[in-house]
């Protein structure tokens, strides 16, 4: 099994203090359920807004999508992006045999 996180990357209309990448979603499991992971972060996303009045949702490739938020003051653009870990320092090495 694979581990995912989806990512939320503020690009548009947010205060620099909340300019930060978020992890919205943590999981382990197949190419398929880290996909759906992602869909459902894309569509239910809304940092930190109290009204989103306009949810707009582009996909721009298989594993992103732009999201736009407009609220009653302002409109916020999010990348909804999905990652797979490749590479972990903490992990235990897997131990080849020498030939």
């Amino acid at each position: 099994m694979s581990r995912w996180i989806v990512l939320a990357v503020p690009v548009g209309g947010v205060a620099e203090a909340d300019r930060d990448v978020r992890t919205i979603a943590e999981l382990e499991g197949s190419p398929e359920e880290a996909v759906a992971a992602l869909v459902q972060a894309a569509n239910t996303y809304e940092h930190t807004l109290w009204k989103v009045r306009r949810r707009e949702v582009f996909q721009c490739s298989d594993r992103s999508y732009f999201l736009r938020l407009r609220g009653r003051l302002a409109t916020y653009g999010f990348f909804i992006q999905l990652a797979e870990l490749v590479h972990d320092s903490d992990a235990s090495p897997v131990s080849q045999p020498f030939s």
